[in-house]
C-alpha cells in the first residue's frame, strides 16, 4: 500500500462542469464494450477500472484545465457515452450481488456535466507523483454505474489553489489504456494553445457499425476459427511445469531501461530489414519458448488491435486479445524473424471477435481436448502508441483477462513504472524492481520504449523464477539482441548466448498432444477429484515416429461406486484450473479394484474392465 494512500488534503471542494455539444446518437455496443462490460458487472470495481494520473503544467490555471476536460467531452463520444439497461438487468450491480444481464445498446448525449474534486494542499509530499498515483487508484475502488455515470472520475490536485496533478479513475467500458494515452496527449495540447485537428478514428457506434455489417461479421467468425484451431492445438499452457499452480500469481514488477539493448535492435533491424517491434517481438518469444522448452510461443498481444490507422487513436475500450502462435522449430533467429511478421499480422488480423462467443468456443474446444486454456503469457509493446502511453501503462487492466471461461479478454496491469527522462547519463543496463501485483498470468510484460533506450517492465511468477532467473532472463534478452545484431544466430545456441536456461521438469514429465504433462500428476488430480478412488495413468503412443500423438488412459479402480467415463472426465476437467500441468486421458478404464501392484501399467491392464470411454460424449 503506498504510504501516501491515506493523506488529507487541507481543503476539499467540488466544482460542477457543464458541457454541450456533438450529435446525439444510438445503437449497439461494440465486440470489445461487451466484453469489458461483463467484467464490469462481475469483477470488483478496482480490479476493471482503471486509473491514471496527468501532470498539470506548470501555470496552468484551474479553469484552463477544466476548459480542456471540456472540449475533450465534447470531443470524443465515447465520453458522453452511456448504456441503458431495461429492468431488472444490470448496469452496475452492488457488490455481492449477482450480474445481470449486461446492456446492449450505448447512447451518446449532446450535453450533460461532470464533477471534478479539488483537492488543495500546503504542500505535497516528497513523493508528489506516487500521492497522486494512491489518489487515482483508491478512485477505481466504487462502480461506474454505467447507465448514467460520466466515465472519468476526476480529481485535481492542487498546491495553494494551483492545480499540480490531474488523478482519476476511469471506466473500462469506454477506455483502455491506450484511449486514456490520447486523452492525455490531447488535453496538453489543448492547455498549450494548441489546435487538435479533426478526429480521423472510428468513434465506439461507427466500430459497431462495422462489426455488425456482413464484412465484420465474417471478421469476427474468422477470430473465433483461427482462435480455435490454436487452442485444439498450441500447448494448453505455456509454463506447464513443477511450481505453477493457481490461477493468480502475486509478481513483483522489473524494469529494464537499457541503451544497449537499444542499439542493438537498431541494429538487428538494420541487418535483417525487420521493423524494431518485430525483432523485439521475436527475441521476446524465442526466449520464452526457450525457457519453457515448448515448440510454439502462445501469447495474448492486447494492444495489437489497433494497428488499423483508424483504431490507433480511437478513444474507445479496444480491449482484445490478439493470440499470437509462433511455431520456433527452426534452425536460426533470422528464419525465425521472418515467420515472425507473417505470425504477428495473423494474430492481429483475428482480434475482434464476439468475447461470449469466444469464450463458449474455447470452454467447448478444451472439454474436448481435455485442456485448460491458460493465459499465463502476455506481451503488450504500447512502444508505437502516443508517447505519453508509458506513463498511463499499468498492471491495471490484467485483471479484466483470465485464464477461466468466464472472463473476458485484454489487460493493462496497476502501478505504472513512469519513463523518466533520457539523458547522457541513459543506462547501458539497468534492472530495478517496484511493486507487486495480484494478476492472472505467469509472464506479463509491457513495452514502452525501443529507442533511445529499451524500456520495459515485467512481471514473473516468482514460483517459476527466483529473482536473480528473472533478471538473468531480462538480461539474457538484451545478449540475443546484442549477438543477433553482427550475425545470425543458431537457435540451438540459445543457452550459450543468453545464459537463459529451459526448464527442468524432471523424468514424471513428458509431451502429449503438443502439451507439457505429468501423468502422475493427472492420477493424483483425477483420485483427488473422484474422492480418493485408486487412479493408474499411463501413456499410450500409437505413433511412436509421432510423439505428439501419444494419449493418456486413466485406469479408475472404482469398487462399488456406480462411476461412468463421463463423470470421471467432468470431474478432471472441473479440477483443472489451477492446475496446468494436468492434461486429461483420452480414454477412461474403469474397473472393480486396483491390482496388488498398483504402481505397475500391466497390472492394470490385467483387470477386468467395467466400462470405457473418452468421457467426452456428454457434459454433467
Amino acid at each position: 500500500m503506498s504510504p501516501h494512500r491515506h493523506r488529507p488534503p487541507d481543503s476539499t471542494h467540488t466544482l460542477t462542469v457543464a458541457y454541450a455539444g456533438g450529435e446525439e446518437r444510438r445503437g449497439p455496443v461494440t465486440m470489445g464494450q461487451a466484453n469489458m462490460i461483463r467484467c464490469m458487472l462481475r469483477d470488483e470495481p478496482e480490479h476493471i477500472n482503471i486509473h491514471d494520473v496527468w501532470p498539470v503544467p506548470e501555470g496552468t490555471r484551474t479553469e484552463a484545465a477544466l476548459d480542456a476536460l471540456r472540449a475533450l467531452a465534447v470531443r470524443h463520444e465515447a465520453l458522453r457515452t452511456t448504456f441503458p439497461h431495461a429492468p431488472g438487468s444490470a448496469s452496475g450491480k452492488a457488490s455481492g450481488s449477482a450480474p445481470g444481464s449486461p446492456p446492449r445498446e450505448q447512447v451518446v448525449a449532446t450535453e450533460g456535466v461532470f464533477t471534478v474534486t479539488v483537492l488543495d494542499h500546503e504542500e505535497l509530499p516528497g513523493d508528489a507523483a506516487g500521492y497522486a498515483e494512491s489518489l487515482a487508484r483508491r478512485a477505481r475502488a466504487e462502480r461506474f454505474h454505467l447507465d448514467r455515470d460520466f466515465p472519468l472520475r476526476i480529481s485535481l490536485v492542487a498546491v495553494s489553489g494551483a492545480p499540480v496533478f490531474v488523478a482519476m479513475a476511469a471506466s473500462h467500458a469506454v477506455a483502455d489504456v491506450s484511449a486514456l494515452a490520447v486523452l492525455k496527449e490531447e488535453w496538453l495540447t489543448l492547455l498549450a494553445g494548441g489546435t487538435l485537428p479533426p478526429p480521423t478514428s472510428l468513434t465506439p457506434l461507427d466500430l459497431a457499425t462495422e462489426e455488425a455489417a456482413p464484412a465484420g461479421l465474417r471478421k469476427s467468425e474468422a477470430s473465433l476459427r483461427y482462435w480455435e484451431r490454436i487452442i485444439r492445438t498450441g500447448p494448453q499452457a505455456m509454463f506447464a511445469e513443477p511450481g505453477a499452480e493457481g490461477t493468480e500469481v502475486r509478481a513483483p514488477q522489473l524494469t529494464l531501461r537499457s541503451r544497449r539493448a537499444a542499439r542493438a535492435l537498431a541494429l538487428v533491424a538494420e541487418r535483417t530489414g525487420a521493423m524494431p517491434s518485430t525483432v523485439l517481438l521475436t527475441v521476446w518469444c524465442v526466449l520464452v519458448a526457450h525457457r519453457t522448452e515448448q515448440t510454439t510461443c502462445v501469447a495474448a498481444a492486447p494492444t495489437a488491435n489497433r494497428y488499423h490507422s483508424r483504431l490507433a487513436r480511437s478513444v474507445n475500450t479496444l480491449s482484445q486479445d490478439a493470440l499470437l502462435s509462433l511455431d520456433v522449430r527452426v534452425p536460426t533467429f533470422d528464419a525465425l524473424l521472418k515467420k515472425a511478421w507473417g505470425a504477428a499480422l495473423n494474430a492481429y488480423r483475428h482480434s475482434q471477435f464476439d468475447a461470449v462467443r469466444l469464450w463458449d468456443m474455447i470452454g467447448e474446444a478444451t472439454f474436448e481436448r481435455g485442456s485448460r486454456f491458460a493465459r499465463d503469457v502476455v506481451f503488450n509493446d504500447v512502444s508505437t502508441l502516443p508517447a505519453t502511453v508509458a506513463s498511463v501503462t499499468s498492471a491495471s487492466e490484467e485483471k479484466s483477462s483470465d485464464a477461466e471461461p468466464e472472463r473476458g479478454t485484454g489487460p493493462e496491469p496497476e502501478g505504472a513504472a513512469v519513463p523518466r527522462p533520457e539523458g547522457a547519463d541513459s543506462p547501458g543496463l539497468e534492472l530495478t524492481w517496484g511493486p507487486e501485483q495480484v494478476l492472472p498470468t505467469r509472464v506479463l510484460t509491457f513495452v514502452y520504449a525501443t529507442e533511445p533506450l529499451i524500456h520495459l517492465s515485467t512481471w514473473v511468477d516468482p514460483a517459476l523464477f527466483k529473482r536473480d532467473e528473472a533478471e538473468g532472463f531480462l538480461t539474457g534478452l538484451v545478449r540475443l539482441l546484442e549477438a543477433a545484431a553482427t550475425d545470425d544466430v543458431p537457435l540451438a545456441s540459445l543457452t550459450a548466448v543468453t545464459g537463459v536456461r529451459p526448464v527442468e521438469r524432471g523424468p514424471r514429465w513428458c509431451r502429449v498432444d503438443g502439451c507439457w504433462t505429468s501423468p502422475p500428476l493427472v492420477a493424483e488430480t483425477l483420485s483427488e477429484a473422484l474422492k480418493g478412488l485408486p487412479v493408474h495413468v499411463t501413456v499410450d503412443a500409437p505413433n511412436e515416429s509421432v510423439p505428439q500423438e501419444r494419449a493418456l488412459t486413466a485406469y479408475i479402480a472404482a469398487g462399488d461406486t456406480p462411476l461412468t467415463p463421463a463423470e470421471a472426465h467432468t470431474a478432471l476437467m472441473d479440477a483443472l484450473p489451477g492446475r496446468p500441468g494436468v492434461l486429461a486421458p483420452r480414454r477412461y478404464v474403469i474397473v472393480q479394484d486396483p491390482p496388488a501392484e498398483a504402481d505397475r501399467s500391466s497390472a492394470w491392464l490385467r483387470q477386468e474392465i467395467l466400462r470405457e470411454g473418452t468421457g467426452r460424449d456428454r457434459r454433467m
